[in-house]
C-alpha cells in the first residue's frame, strides 16, 4: 500500500523521503498544462458557495483547533518538481493565504522565498503572475481593494485580465482579506501552529498522460449542481446525526437512485426528480410547522441550511421524516397504489380525478412521477401553474398511507383517499397559503386535515386542528364528509351508486343536490345528464326556478352547454336560493325511472300546453318556448327588478354590448341597441322596451309616446306577450 504523508503547505516544499525504492523529495510545486484553470475565484453562485463555505472553514481551523483538509495526489520527478494529479485548487488558495500572511505581517522574505516554487504551467501570463505576486507589496491599510492595486501595477498588462485563473485569484486575494483581516499572528498559525494540513500521497512511475489526468480527475465534466448541493447536504446533517448520515449517503447512491431511475427522462439523469421530490418534502416541513413558502427561497441550499442543517432545532425529525420519505417509494407495491386507487375515468372502484393528469402528453394517474418530473420549473421553483396545491395535497395523502401502511387496511384507505379526493374538488377558494388572502394561510391545517382523515379515519372538527388558523376545506364539503362516512356504514350495499356519482363531473364529490336521502335517484341523475343540456334546462324550469344567486346579488345562473354552469347550480356556497334548486332536480329526477331527449321533449311540451290552456305565461314559460333566451353561453343572467325585465347576459360576470332583452331580441333580432347594452330597440329617434306590465315606445327623451299593456294576474301574464305584441307592434 502506498505510504502517505501528512504536511503544511509550508513543509510540502522540502518533504522527502530517501528510503525505498520509491524515494522523492519536493523542490517545486508546478500546476501542469493540462490541468484546467483556477476556479475558486469564479463568480457564479455554486463556486461563491464553495468559496464562502472553503474559507469559511479555513478561518475556524486557523483559530480553533486546525482542519485536514484530506489528500493531495501527485507525482515528484527526479529533479524534484511536484505535479499535483490531485489538489490544484486547495494548493493555489493555501498559496494566495501564506502570501497574504507574508505580506500584511511583514514576514521576512527569506522565509517565504519558498512561495516562489509554486507555479502555473497552464498559461505564459499565469506562470508570470505568480512570480510578480512575490515581489508585489500591497497597501493594507488603503481603502482600495488588493485587486485593484494589482491591477494598476505596471508589471500587470492588459491582457491578463481575460486570464480566467489570474481574474480567480484576484478575486480570491480579495476574500481572504475580507476573511481574515481580523486574525492575528496568521503566519505563525500557519507555519508553525500547523493548523491547515493534509495527506501528500505520492504516484510514482503511472505515467502522467492526458488521458491519465482527464480519468482521475473529470477535468472537461466539472461538478454538476447536484454533486455539490449532495456534499454540501452530507456536511450538514453530518454535525445532526453523523451515524444517519452514513446510512443516507449509502441510500442516496443507492437504493434511492435505483428506484429513482425508473423515472428518468431521456438524459438519464435522476438529479433533478431527486431535487424535485426533496423541495416537494421541504415545502410539507414548512407547512407542518405552520409557515408557509410565499416569498420562501426555492434554492436547495438554503433548504438544506433551513431544515436540515444544525441552527434547526428540529433538524433531526425532518432529517428523519425525509429518510422515511424517500424510502417507502422504493417498495413496488406503494409506487403502484396511484394507478390502484385514481382514475380519470369514473369506475365505481376509484376515486376520479377532478382534472385529467397529463405527464408529457401521456394520460396519467401518478402523480408521484408527476412530482418528480414537474415539481419545479426551469427555475427551479415551484410549478406553482402545473403542480397545483391540490396535487401536493393529494400526494401528501399518498405519502401518509406509504408511511402507515402497517395500521391501515387497503378498504379504509380506498374510502378515506375517495374522502380527500372530494375535498381537495370542492375546495378551490379555500386551498391557498398566503397570509395576505382571505381565509390566510391553509395549508397546515388542510395537511393536518387530510393526515388525520387518511391515518385515523376522522374528520376534525375546527376545535381539533392545533393551528392558529384552523381554517381548512370547504365547510359545506366536510359536513358532507362527515354524513357520508356514516351513511356508508349503514348503507354498504349502495356505496357503488354513491361513487359513481360523486365521481361525476358536474359533482365531483359534493352530492348534496341530490342528498343521501334520495339514495334511489343516484343513477338517474347520470342518465338525466347523457341528454342535451338545452333540453335539460328547460326540463327543470317545469318544476319551478332552480336559479342560483350569486353572492354579488344581481347575477343570476341558470343552466347551460357549460359544466361551470352546471357546477355552480350543483355546489353548495354563499351563492342563494341552493334548496331551490335541490328541489327541483329531485322533482324531475322522480318523474321517470330513465331519462333521454324524447322524455325531456314530453316533459317540456306537457309544460307549456298546461301554461297555455290556463294562460299562465310566467318568465318561465318564455324561457322554455323561445330560444333566443337560451343563448349558447354560460347561462348568466340579470332580472331588473321584475322576471320579464330579464337581461341575457353575454360574458361570463358582466353586461357588455352583445347582452339583450330576450323579448325584444324576439321580436327584432336586427335593431338591438347595443349601445343601451341590449334593453332597448332603436327605431329612428323611437325606442321601445320590455316593462313589467307590457311594452313602452318612448323618445329620445326617454318620454313614454305609446304602451302596450298585457293582461295579467297578480303580476303574471295571461296574454302571450310576444304573439300580442307581433300582431299589435308599436312600430
Amino acid at each position: 500500500m502506498a505510504k502517505s504523508y501528512l504536511s503544511t503547505f509550508r513543509e510540502l516544499f522540502t518533504l522527502s523521503d530517501t528510503s525505498g525504492e520509491n524515494s522523492f523529495e519536493i523542490k517545486r510545486i508546478v500546476i501542469p498544462i493540462i490541468q484546467r484553470d483556477y476556479a475558486q475565484g469564479r463568480s457564479n453562485q455554486d463556486v461563491v458557495r464553495i468559496r464562502n463555505r472553503f474559507l469559511e472553514a479555513l478561518h475556524n481551523a486557523v483559530c480553533e483547533d486546525g482542519i485536514c483538509l484530506d489528500f493531495i495526489y501527485g507525482d515528484v520527478n527526479d529533479i524534484g518538481v511536484l505535479t499535483p494529479l490531485d489538489g490544484q485548487q486547495r494548493l493555489t488558495t493555501l498559496f494566495l493565504l501564506h502570501w497574504y500572511a507574508a505580506k500584511k505581517e511583514g514576514i521576512a522574505h527569506t522565509d517565504y522565498d519558498f512561495l516562489k516554487d509554486f507555479s502555473y504551467e497552464t498559461r505564459y501570463s499565469a506562470r508570470e503572475f505568480c512570480r510578480a505576486l512575490i515581489g508585489f507589496e500591497a497597501d493594507f491599510a488603503s481603502k482600495e481593494a488588493i485587486s485593484k492595486q494589482i491591477i494598476n501595477q505596471s508589471w500587470f498588462p492588459l491582457d491578463w485580465s481575460n486570464d480566467p485563473t489570474i481574474k480567480s485569484m484576484l478575486v480570491m486575494i480579495d476574500e481572504i482579506v475580507t476573511c481574515f483581516s481580523d486574525v492575528n499572528d496568521l503566519w505563525s498559525r500557519l507555519v508553525n501552529g500547523r493548523k491547515i494540513k493534509f495527506y501528500f500521497l505520492p504516484i510514482k512511475n503511472m505515467g502522467l498522460t492526458d488521458e491519465l489526468y482527464i480519468k482521475m480527475n473529470s477535468r472537461g465534466k466539472p461538478l454538476t449542481r447536484f454533486e455539490h448541493f449532495k456534499a454540501e447536504f452530507e456536511r450538514q446533517i453530518r454535525q445532526v446525526d453523523g451515524q444517519a448520515t452514513k446510512t443516507i449517503e449509502k441510500k442516496i447512491d443507492l437504493q434511492w437512485t435505483d428506484f429513482l431511475w425508473l423515472y428518468r427522462g431521456k438524459d438519464n439523469l435522476t438529479d433533478k426528480l431527486f431535487l424535485n421530490y426533496f423541495k416537494y418534502l421541504c415545502d410539507i416541513i414548512c407547512y407542518e410547522t405552520g409557515d408557509t413558502v410565499q416569498n420562501r427561497s426555492y434554492d436547495e441550499f438554503f433548504l438544506v441550511e433551513e431544515y436540515f442543517s444544525s441552527k434547526c432545532s428540529h433538524a433531526r425529525a425532518h432529517l428523519d421524516f425525509l429518510e422515511k420519505s424517500f424510502d417507502v417509494w422504493t417498495d413496488e407495491t406503494n409506487r403502484k397504489l396511484f394507478e390502484e386507487h385514481l382514475s380519470n375515468v369514473s369506475t365505481p372502484d376509484k376515486s376520479k380525478l377532478r382534472r385529467s393528469l397529463s405527464i408529457n402528453g401521456v394520460l396519467s394517474v401518478d402523480i408521484l412521477r408527476d412530482c418528480f418530473l414537474n415539481y419545479t420549473d426551469a427555475t427551479g421553483k415551484r410549478n406553482n401553474t402545473y403542480f397545483t396545491f391540490p396535487k401536493i395535497i393529494l400526494l401528501y395523502a399518498f405519502l401518509q398511507y406509504a408511511l402507515n401502511a402497517s395500521s391501515i387496511s387497503k378498504e379504509e384507505f380506498s374510502e378515506r383517499i375517495r374522502v380527500v379526493n372530494n375535498l381537495i374538488s370542492n375546495s378551490d377558494d379555500e386551498i391557498n397559503d398566503s397570509d395576505n388572502r382571505t381565509g390566510g394561510n391553509r395549508l397546515p391545517a388542510i395537511l393536518q386535515q387530510t393526515k388525520s382523515i387518511i391515518v385515523d379515519g376522522i374528520i376534525l372538527e375546527n376545535a381539533q386542528i392545533t393551528y392558529p388558523n384552523k381554517n381548512n376545506f370547504n365547510q359545506y364539503q366536510l359536513d358532507e364528509e362527515k354524513q357520508k362516512l356514516e351513511w356508508r356504514a349503514q348503507n354498504p350495499d349502495k356505496i357503488p351508486a354513491l361513487n359513481m356519482l360523486e365521481n361525476h363531473e358536474l359533482l365531483y364529490g359534493q352530492i348534496s343536490v341530490v342528498g343521501l336521502e334520495n339514495s334511489d335517484l343516484f343513477e338517474r341523475f347520470a342518465d338525466l345528464f347523457c341528454c342535451n343540456r338545452d333540453k335539460i334546462t328547460c326540463a327543470l324550469l317545469t318544476e319551478g326556478d332552480y336559479s342560483r344567486i350569486e353572492r354579488n346579488g344581481w347575477r343570476r345562473q341558470l343552466g347551460a352547454i357549460t359544466d361551470s354552469a352546471w357546477r355552480f347550480l350543483f355546489h353548495k356556497s354563499i351563492a342563494g336560493r341552493f334548496d331551490d334548486t335541490k328541489k327541483c332536480l329531485v322533482s324531475l329526477l322522480r318523474k321517470y325511472q330513465t331519462f333521454n331527449n324524447d322524455v325531456l321533449d314530453k316533459i317540456i311540451n306537457d309544460y307549456m300546453k298546461s301554461c297555455e290552456d290556463e294562460q299562465h305565461y310566467d318568465w318561465r314559460y318564455y324561457f322554455v318556448k323561445y330560444k333566443a333566451f337560451r343563448p349558447e353561453r354560460f347561462g348568466k343572467y340579470w332580472i331588473e327588478g321584475n322576471p320579464y325585465c330579464l337581461y341575457a347576459l353575454w360574458t361570463e360576470q358582466n353586461m357588455s354590448e352583445n347582452a339583450y332583452q330576450p323579448f325584444l331580441k324576439i321580436i327584432d333580432p336586427n335593431n338591438i341597441d347595443k349601445n343601451a347594452l341590449g334593453k332597448r330597440i332603436k327605431s329612428g329617434q323611437s325606442y321601445l322596451y320590455c316593462c313589467s306590465k307590457g311594452f313602452e315606445l318612448k323618445d329620445e327623451n326617454n318620454k313614454v309616446i305609446e304602451t302596450l299593456s298585457i293582461a295579467q294576474v297578480d303580476g303574471v301574464d295571461t296574454e302571450e306577450r310576444i304573439e300580442k305584441y307581433k300582431k299589435t307592434p308599436l312600430f
